[in-house]
């Protein structure tokens, strides 16, 4: 169990927050010590969670952008130096579902927006905040994964072929900078009362899920400073019914 302001004085760059599971990470990090920059495409949202942030008594950054624009990436990259110097802790959690439907019904323009969104734009954030998360004294990157993204499962073709990518990127990353001070480790939620589950699930009672609150401690463990490990994808059920489960990437 972590306990204390362990984020204290420490810079987290969070994606995908104005909902779900980032929302629930960067409130938790937020009452943690951290300074968050929160990304998202609804500023409104995002103004609605900077409001419950300071009520915890935390402070936030709003960069209300479309990942899928790259150049935006490599601004905020430019921001964070200019500002802070340094990035203590990238979560990349941002990610679209897209259609569920075999492979050959897949319109070309989905395709393309899913891999802009879920892949490579994790790839243009390593690429774009690598020099900040070397400045820090424990730079830490976690990246949201599925079991679609190790598992084969017919119609989620899109969806699954950029968490797979995503997550060979990220092991990537690891193997690069395992000499390094930064540990680049991937989560698996699991089902999780989320919008996105809901739209993949429709007919599936979202009380019978875990919240995205019960799995930030995850999170957060990741991104301690005393965190050592490397290249490992987190089983979020497993680790709730039996343990701290996770295997090397």
């Amino acid at each position: 169990m972590l306990n204390g302001k362990i984020l204290s004085g420490r810079t987290a760059l969070i994606t995908g927050a104005s909902r779900g599971i980032g929302r629930a990470v960067a409130k938790c990090f937020a009452e943690h010590g951290a300074q968050v920059i929160l990304t998202a495409r609804t500023q409104g949202a995002l103004e609605e969670l900077d409001d419950e942030i300071k009520a915890l008594g935390g402070s936030a950054t709003l960069v209300p952008c479309d990942l899928s624009n790259f150049d935006v990436i490599d601004k905020i990259g430019a921001a964070i130096f200019e500002r802070f110097g340094k990035l203590d802790v990238l979560v990349g959690n941002a990610g679209l579902l897209g259609t569920l439907a075999p492979l050959p019904h897949i319109e070309p323009k989905e395709w393309q927006k899913l891999l802009d969104v879920n892949l490579t734009a994790n790839w243009r954030l390593i690429r774009s905040l690598d020099p900040l998360l070397r400045a820090s004294d424990a730079g830490r990157a976690i990246f949201v994964t599925s079991s679609v993204g190790h598992q084969p499962r017919a119609f989620w073709g899109t969806y699954a072929v950029s968490k797979a990518g995503l997550e060979m990127t990220a092991g990537i990353y690891a193997d690069e900078t395992k000499k390094t001070a930064i540990r680049v480790n991937l989560i698996n939620p699991g089902g999780t009362r989320t919008d996105m589950r809901a739209e993949a699930m429709p007919g599936e009672d979202p009380q019978t899920l875990k919240t995205p609150q019960s799995i930030t401690h995850l999170f957060l463990e990741l991104a301690s400073p005393a965190y050592q490990q490397t290249g490992q994808l987190i089983e979020a059920e497993a680790e709730l019914a039996t343990g701290h489960t996770a295997y090397a990437l």
